[in-house]
Protein backbone atom coordinates (compact mmCIF):
# COMPACT_ATOMS: atom_id res chain seq x y z
CA UNK A 1 0.00 0.00 0.00
CA UNK A 2 2.86 2.38 0.81
CA UNK A 3 4.42 1.67 -2.57
CA UNK A 4 1.16 2.45 -4.34
CA UNK A 5 0.88 5.75 -2.48
CA UNK A 6 4.52 6.61 -3.26
CA UNK A 7 4.07 5.74 -6.95
CA UNK A 8 0.89 7.86 -7.16
CA UNK A 9 2.66 10.80 -5.52
CA UNK A 10 5.58 10.58 -7.94
CA UNK A 11 3.24 10.38 -10.92
CA UNK A 12 1.24 13.38 -9.69
CA UNK A 13 4.42 15.40 -9.07
CA UNK A 14 5.75 14.54 -12.56
CA UNK A 15 2.48 15.63 -14.14
CA UNK A 16 2.53 18.96 -12.27
CA UNK A 17 6.13 19.59 -13.37
CA UNK A 18 5.33 18.80 -17.01
CA UNK A 19 2.33 21.16 -17.00
CA UNK A 20 4.38 23.92 -15.36
CA UNK A 21 7.11 23.62 -18.00
CA UNK A 22 4.61 23.69 -20.83
CA UNK A 23 2.92 26.78 -19.39
CA UNK A 24 6.25 28.64 -19.23
CA UNK A 25 7.09 27.90 -22.86
CA UNK A 26 3.96 29.41 -24.39
CA UNK A 27 4.67 33.09 -23.54
CA UNK A 28 8.23 32.87 -24.83
CA UNK A 29 7.01 31.37 -28.10
CA UNK A 30 4.51 34.20 -28.59
CA UNK A 31 7.23 36.75 -27.74
CA UNK A 32 9.37 35.25 -30.47
CA UNK A 33 6.46 35.52 -32.92
CA UNK A 34 6.11 39.22 -32.09
CA UNK A 35 9.80 39.87 -32.73
CA UNK A 36 9.57 38.01 -36.06
CA UNK A 37 6.72 40.25 -37.20
CA UNK A 38 8.87 43.35 -36.72
CA UNK A 39 11.40 42.07 -39.25
CA UNK A 40 11.42 43.48 -42.77
CA UNK A 41 12.60 41.66 -45.89
CA UNK A 42 13.76 43.73 -48.87
CA UNK A 43 15.06 42.52 -52.22
CA UNK A 44 17.28 44.75 -54.29
CA UNK A 45 20.69 45.66 -55.64
CA UNK A 46 23.55 45.69 -53.12
CA UNK A 47 26.12 48.50 -53.36
CA UNK A 48 28.96 49.79 -51.21
CA UNK A 49 32.19 48.62 -49.63
CA UNK A 50 33.42 47.26 -46.30
CA UNK A 51 31.41 48.89 -43.51
CA UNK A 52 29.18 51.00 -45.77
CA UNK A 53 26.52 49.09 -47.68
CA UNK A 54 23.23 50.12 -49.21
CA UNK A 55 20.39 48.24 -50.86
CA UNK A 56 18.19 49.76 -53.59
CA UNK A 57 14.84 48.05 -54.09
CA UNK A 58 12.77 47.88 -57.31
CA UNK A 59 10.89 51.07 -56.45
CA UNK A 60 14.17 53.00 -56.21
CA UNK A 61 14.22 53.37 -52.41
CA UNK A 62 17.74 53.05 -51.02
CA UNK A 63 18.29 51.55 -47.56
CA UNK A 64 21.46 52.06 -45.52
CA UNK A 65 22.50 48.65 -44.14
CA UNK A 66 23.85 48.28 -40.61
CA UNK A 67 24.36 45.35 -38.24
CA UNK A 68 25.77 42.04 -39.48
CA UNK A 69 27.19 43.14 -42.85
CA UNK A 70 30.41 41.10 -42.63
CA UNK A 71 29.48 38.72 -45.46
CA UNK A 72 28.08 41.27 -47.91
CA UNK A 73 31.32 42.31 -49.66
CA UNK A 74 31.29 39.28 -51.98
CA UNK A 75 27.75 40.21 -53.14
CA UNK A 76 28.22 43.89 -54.10
CA UNK A 77 26.56 44.43 -57.49
CA UNK A 78 24.31 41.40 -56.99
CA UNK A 79 20.60 41.12 -56.28
CA UNK A 80 20.11 40.02 -52.68
CA UNK A 81 17.22 39.62 -50.24
CA UNK A 82 18.03 41.21 -46.88
CA UNK A 83 16.06 40.61 -43.68
CA UNK A 84 16.39 42.95 -40.74
CA UNK A 85 14.73 45.47 -38.45
CA UNK A 86 14.29 49.22 -38.49
CA UNK A 87 13.08 49.99 -42.02
CA UNK A 88 9.34 50.07 -41.33
CA UNK A 89 7.81 53.47 -42.02
CA UNK A 90 11.15 55.03 -42.93
CA UNK A 91 10.73 54.97 -46.70
CA UNK A 92 8.50 58.03 -47.05
CA UNK A 93 9.88 59.53 -50.24
CA UNK A 94 13.45 59.91 -49.03
CA UNK A 95 15.04 58.80 -52.29
CA UNK A 96 14.26 61.86 -54.46
CA UNK A 97 15.64 64.28 -51.86
CA UNK A 98 18.71 62.09 -51.48
CA UNK A 99 19.31 61.98 -55.23
CA UNK A 100 19.27 65.75 -55.61
CA UNK A 101 21.21 66.48 -52.40
CA UNK A 102 24.82 65.98 -51.40
CA UNK A 103 26.32 62.62 -50.45
CA UNK A 104 25.98 63.32 -46.71
CA UNK A 105 22.37 64.42 -47.14
CA UNK A 106 21.74 61.22 -49.08
CA UNK A 107 23.07 59.09 -46.21
CA UNK A 108 20.95 60.97 -43.67
CA UNK A 109 17.76 60.71 -45.76
CA UNK A 110 18.04 56.95 -46.32
CA UNK A 111 16.00 54.56 -44.20
CA UNK A 112 18.20 52.21 -42.19
CA UNK A 113 17.90 48.42 -42.07
CA UNK A 114 19.71 46.53 -39.31
CA UNK A 115 20.69 43.30 -41.12
CA UNK A 116 19.98 39.99 -39.40
CA UNK A 117 20.29 37.73 -42.48
CA UNK A 118 20.54 37.85 -46.26
CA UNK A 119 20.00 35.57 -49.24
CA UNK A 120 21.77 35.75 -52.60
CA UNK A 121 19.23 36.01 -55.43
CA UNK A 122 21.20 36.79 -58.61
CA UNK A 123 24.77 37.48 -59.68
CA UNK A 124 23.74 40.82 -61.21
CA UNK A 125 21.28 43.64 -60.67
CA UNK A 126 18.41 44.29 -63.05
CA UNK A 127 18.88 47.30 -65.35
CA UNK A 128 15.61 48.93 -64.24
CA UNK A 129 16.36 50.44 -60.83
Amino acid sequence: MKRMLLLSSILLLSTVCAVAQYGNQQPSASSQDKSDTSKTTIEGCLAGSVGTYSLTDKSGTTYQLTGDTSKLLAHVGHTVQVTGTGAAGASSGSTPAGQSGSMSANAEAQPTLNVTSFKHISGSCSAAR
